[in-house]
């Protein structure tokens, strides 16, 4: 099957010890996961699989919820970041270890097999990407500020630079995140680029779902070859939140997890 029929299938499995969505590109070098916030630990607003080390949360908690997440996909490394919302992309070579994180960048990638690359998100979107021929992986966390940035297409292109990937053979899964139905920009005219304003949905709403599928298209990913989870994080309660917690008090919550690594051989 060549990579411009390949059809991604999203399989989703909630199981009552661990509820979390798998989305599969039935490839067996690779695997990648979007996790709820169920099946860790965690105290008072972070229950329970909060991941972060930046929300107030005891580290001993989010240490614990993070091997959880190794033992589960069967990794050697978890690799993440401190997210700034910015453009900076890491290639990551093996040099990190135990709880380090790379300071100060959204988007990771690699080829090395068993590390696996870690976003943190409450409503932004995680993009998760693998190249079959090379094969190599990425994994971007995408909020606004990121889609105004052109972090997608900064991240293909860092790509190419490092392992010759041609965008065409791609395939991409977009996390739980924030959906159209709670998109609301009110300061979208200075906010967001002209570009941005075809996807307004209602009044002061977007779908930065379709902005995301239009991003990647546009840097040479095939549409068959994108999956969108389609789930709202705001909406389901199942997901930690920002939006949600600015709405409820005063915007304290945990972080989700996406991540991708490949296989080892």
């Amino acid at each position: 099957m060549s990579d411009r029929d390949f059809m991604i299938e999203l399989h989703c499995r909630n199981t009552r010890d661990d509820k979390q969505i798998l989305t599969e590109f039935n490839d067996l070098r690779y695997s990648h996961a979007f996790f709820n916030r169920h099946g860790g630990e965690g105290s008072a607003s972070f229950s329970t699989r909060n991941i972060s080390f930046g929300v107030g949360d005891e580290a001993v908690v989010v240490r614990k919820n993070r091997e959880l997440v190794k033992q589960s996909l069967q990794l050697d490394h978890l690799v993440s970041a401190r997210q700034v919302h910015g453009d900076a992309v890491y290639c990551y070579a093996g040099e990190l270890s135990g709880e380090d994180e790379v300071e100060g960048v959204d988007a990771l990638i690699t080829d090395i097999p068993g590390a696996g690359l870690m976003i943190q998100q409450a409503d932004c979107q995680a993009i998760l990407l693998f190249d079959p021929a090379r094969p190599a992986i990425a994994a971007i966390h995408c909020g606004w500020r990121g889609s105004v940035a052109g972090i997608i297409g900064k991240t293909i292109a860092r790509m190419a630079e490092c392992f010759g990937t041609d965008p065409a053979h791609l395939r991409a899964a977009v996390s739980p995140s924030l959906g159209p139905c709670c998109a609301e920009f009110v300061n979208y005219q200075t906010e967001l680029p002209a570009a941005f304003h075809r996807f307004q949905v209602k009044d002061t709403y977007f779908d930065f779902w379709d902005i995301t599928r239009w991003q990647l298209q546009e840097c040479g990913i095939n549409r068959e070859a994108i999956a969108i989870a389609g789930i709202c994080t705001v909406c389901t309660p199942d997901y930690f939140s920002y939006r949600r917690a600015c709405r409820n008090g005063n915007g304290r919550t945990g972080r989700n997890c996406s991540v991708i690594a490949l296989h080892r051989t």
